[in-house]
Parts: C-alpha cells; structure tokens; sequence
C-alpha cells in the first residue's frame, strides 16, 4: 500500500480511502476531478439528514442523485478543485470520490490514473 494513500472499510463493504496530506502527487494532478461527472446519492448532501457534502457545490441529476457542479457531463472541473489540486472540500468530499483509489495494494499507481494523466499531459514520472 502507498505510503500516501490509507484505506478504510466501511460497514457496507465499501473501502474509503484518504490521501496524505502532504507530498501527496495526487495534489499536482486533479485529473479525475476535471475529467468525470462525479454523482453520488442525494443523502450525502449536507441538506438531507447526516449529509455533509456542501448543498451549494452540488447539482441535481434525477430525483435521487446529485453531482458535483462542473462535472454535470465529464470533462469538466470539479467546483471543489483548487489551483493547487487539492480539495476545497475533501474532509466533506462524497463517497465517489472517497472510494476512489489513486494506488492500489501493491503501491503502483491507479492505470486509470496513468491514462487521465497522460491524456491531460501531466508528469507521470514524479509518482
């Protein structure tokens, strides 16, 4: 496992995983956060009962989901995305983006990872 990346299991089976704060390549990138729609179920919002995602950062997709604003069709930058690649909401962040896994057990880098980064012409050969 990344020295930058820990994971957390859920009691749902799903596994959450956080980025370390500094040294982090991830905070050089922001590939995935300008290049999915990122949806998620309406309850994370912080309007709805335990939500906790920014209602203002959010835009409705059908009754039930919601995505993050700028992502509404891909390609597009995530609301939340600062200048300097880091997540303006990342402790209040949705789990689309939490179960996201930037290195997998072996420490390797996410290929996914490798391909957003090579299309968007950032240097793969710091991580």
């Amino acid at each position: 496992m990344s020295k930058t990346q820990r994971s957390y299991p859920q009691d749902d089976g799903r596994v959450f995983h956080d980025m370390a704060p500094e040294g982090n390549p991830c905070f050089e990138c922001g590939a995935c956060c300008r290049h999915y729609r990122v949806s998620f179920y309406h309850g994370e919002i912080s309007s709805q009962p335990g939500g906790f995602v920014p209602e203002h950062y959010v835009q409705p997709v059908t009754p039930f989901i919601v995505c993050m604003r700028g992502t509404e069709t891909g390609g597009g930058r995530c609301i939340a995305l600062r200048d300097d690649g880091r997540c303006d909401i990342y402790s209040q962040r949705p789990s689309t983006c939490r179960e996201f896994r930037a290195f997998l057990d072996d420490g390797s880098m996410n290929p996914e990872c490798v391909r957003l980064r090579k299309l968007y012409g950032i240097d793969i050969s710091s991580t």
